[in-house]
């Protein structure tokens, strides 16, 4: 299945084998409580399956005291 990847300004398409928002993320060793996600535009959780042609965008949550 084929997906947009989009992280900061990088955008690239994947071939990936189906699963979860989580199991991309472990795939690609992105730590969960360190990002939110969206799917086509919607923030979703990580038990999200992800679909052929989403855009997946995974957007860093920088925190600090």
């Amino acid at each position: 299945m084929n997906i947009t990847f989009i992280m900061g300004e990088e955008e690239k398409n994947l071939n990936i084998k189906g699963g979860t928002i989580k199991d991309l993320l472990q795939d690609m060793e992105i730590p969960l409580e360190t990002v939110v996600v969206k799917k086509n535009q919607q923030i979703v959780i990580e038990e999200e399956f992800i679909e052929d042609g989403d855009i997946i965008e995974i957007i860093r949550v920088i925190y600090g005291g």
